[in-house]
């Protein structure tokens, strides 16, 4: 297994409890396949470097998680679906 980090940036007109349930259901994937949560960090709203559907803030959310590769598709997946979840970026941790 690898350590990812993943940045996501969630619409912020959305609940708080929907951003949880997001948050909830990225965590799911990763333990149900069998990985490991190693850090969440909640940067809170923030300013978009440019326009994104209109949208000029993100409600930021670090999350660094060990797991296989079919795990980093899955939720690349989900948050493509997803028109809640303004920008994600997974990356390796070295």
């Amino acid at each position: 297994m690898k350590t990812y980090e993943m940045i996501y940036a969630l619409d912020t007109t959305i609940s708080d409890e929907a951003k949880e349930a997001f948050a909830k259901k990225f965590e799911d994937v990763i333990t149900s396949a069998g990985g490991k949560i190693v850090s969440v960090d909640k940067w809170g709203v923030k300013k978009l470097a440019y326009p994104i559907n209109y949208k000029t803030e993100g409600d930021y959310t670090v999350m660094i998680f060990e797991a296989d590769g079919a795990v980093v598709k899955e939720i690349e997946r989900i948050s493509d679906l997803s028109v809640e979840v303004l920008r994600r970026m997974i990356t390796v941790k070295a």
